[in-house]
């Protein structure tokens, strides 16, 4: 056996040995959550391949590079080696191949993405409602449950997610599902999961929305059949708007406007004031003076939310809450013929809340 063939052959040893290392470091320290979907079959494939891609290049640099210093590191008495300028096999090979596998990836990943996002024939739509900083969900098919901070889904029943953002960009997110998709203002957006896994999860918000984005999170329960039709069973029928009481009706707007994302009703501290024991008492502004939170001041706090801060809170309220309201009771005046005030509702599920 030549010498050039031992280190060829040392070499390649030498990169099958760090290529094998390498990815089980990678792996080990990049893991990835359970897979609770079928999308993330695919997804974890492309991964996969990705680490090996990455192991195997990783190894051919590294062990090229260190054999090379150390085995034909200069000794006393060499001589200069000859000089040479390139070599134009190598480059073409270098070029090339790396072209093909960037292409059979795109090509792979084209078709991985027709299939994960592809309609299913018995499809179940959840909507859902992004906002500066919570989530809302309804079920089309069962909308007298109304809206929900928790999403639950029954397990291997294919969904369609038809989402929505009431201000700024969000993005939906449950890592054990692997997929994800934006949430535009103005828009209606779709992505597709077909649960496979039953579980807790939660959702995040993966496009930075804001003061709070850190908090935008809700629950996500993946139960069998029975389970989420017991769920849906004992969820409380809404009652028209017009037979709901001014209470009943706060209680609702609170989760469909996302104010439970900021205020809780347990005395538990958020990014606002909790509302357990507000109504009545007296609070202390940034700018030095008190003021009773009385109906006045709670309507003044929500359609103009930067005129009276409340001292050690941060100016985080949305602007848009005197847009948005405005049009839910015009929508509801259309639709229904109901003349409402949201904010009033808000107001008398408020005084509710006494300690």
């Amino acid at each position: 056996m030549s010498r050039n063939t031992r280190h060829l052959l040392t070499v390649a040893l030498l990169v099958i040995v760090g290529t094998v290392v390498t990815y089980f470091v990678l792996t080990a320290v990049y893991q990835l959550p359970v897979a609770a979907s079928e999308e993330a079959g695919p997804i974890d494939q492309l991964f996969d391949i990705q680490f090996a891609l990455i192991s195997f290049l990783f190894a051919l640099i590294i062990v090229f590079m260190l054999y090379s210093a150390v085995v034909f590191r200069r000794k006393p008495g060499d001589e200069e080696g000859a000089d040479f300028q390139g070599h134009t096999v190598l480059e073409i090979v270098w070029t090339v191949v790396p072209l093909i596998i960037v292409v059979a990836l795109g090509v792979f990943s084209a078709f991985m993405l027709a299939d994960i996002t592809a309609a299913e024939p018995n499809e179940m739509d959840v909507r859902v409602q992004g906002r500066q900083w919570s989530w809302a969900f309804s079920y089309p098919d069962y909308e007298e449950v109304g809206f929900t901070t928790r999403l639950v889904l029954p397990v291997d029943q294919p969904i369609r997610l038809l989402m929505r953002s009431d201000d700024v960009l969000h993005s939906f997110w449950v890592p054990e599902f692997r997929v994800k998709q934006d949430l535009v203002p103005g828009q209606v957006t779709e992505l597709r999961i077909t649960p496979d896994r039953e579980g807790s999860y939660k959702v995040r918000c993966a496009e930075i929305c804001g003061l709070n984005h850190s908090i935008m999170v809700a629950e996500v329960e993946v139960v069998s059949q029975a389970e989420f039709d017991q769920w849906i069973a004992e969820q409380t029928p809404l009652l028209p708007l017009d037979e709901m009481s001014a209470i009943e009706r706060g209680r609702q707007w609170s989760t469909e406007l996302g104010c439970n994302s900021c205020h809780t009703i347990d005395g538990v501290v958020g990014a606002g004031p909790t509302w357990l024991g507000l109504y009545g008492i007296t609070e202390n502004l940034v700018d030095g003076s008190t003021i009773i939170v009385d109906e006045e001041y709670i309507r003044k706090s929500i359609l103009n939310p930067s005129i009276q801060l409340v001292d050690g809170y941060a100016d985080s309220m949305p602007k848009d809450f005197i847009d948005r309201i405005a049009a839910r009771e015009a929508e509801i005046a259309e639709r229904q013929g109901i003349e409402l005030d949201i904010v009033a509702d808000l107001i008398a599920y408020i005084e509710t809340l006494a300690e």
